[in-house]
């Protein structure tokens, strides 16, 4: 199955075409009230850590280095993911951040690694799926 996941600004405007808006930051983006946004959830379990944040912001690792430890906590904290899963299965997902530039922020790293988890549970013969309501049509299970 084939997911549908971007990546946009918070700054840009809102679309029909957006989905399930997930604003995926550990610091709301500053100028912007939440009414005008139209999030349909800030959820900052998924994003990297302050000190991994304030680390990479201040170039004291390299890209390289970023890159491993977050996947190391988003692999510690597997449950963080379930969430955006979720939304994931519903449909269209886009994951919002204030980056400037997004294809150099947390949000690749972070649909790589949503997109791992569902491949993993579409291959596996769980019962118990991030989202259930995936298979409420599926009378066999």
């Amino acid at each position: 199955m084939t997911y549908d996941i971007r990546l946009k600004r918070i700054y840009s405007e809102a679309e029909s075409e957006d989905g399930a808006r997930i604003l995926v930051d550990r610091l709301w983006p500053r100028g912007k009230r939440r009414e005008s946004l139209r999030l349909t959830d800030w959820y900052r379990d998924a994003s990297p850590s302050p000190g991994l944040r304030r680390a990479w912001h201040q170039e004291e690792i390299s890209r390289a280095v970023f890159v491993r430890r977050y996947r190391w906590e988003l692999n510690d904290a597997a449950e963080a993911l379930v969430p955006l899963l979720r939304h994931a299965r519903r449909g269209r997902l886009t994951l919002l951040s204030a980056a400037r530039d997004l294809e150099a922020s947390h949000l690749p790293v972070l649909r790589e690694a949503l997109l791992e988890a569902l491949a993993a549970e579409d291959a596996s013969d769980r019962d118990d799926p991030a989202s259930p309501p995936c298979y409420a049509g599926d009378k066999g299970r």
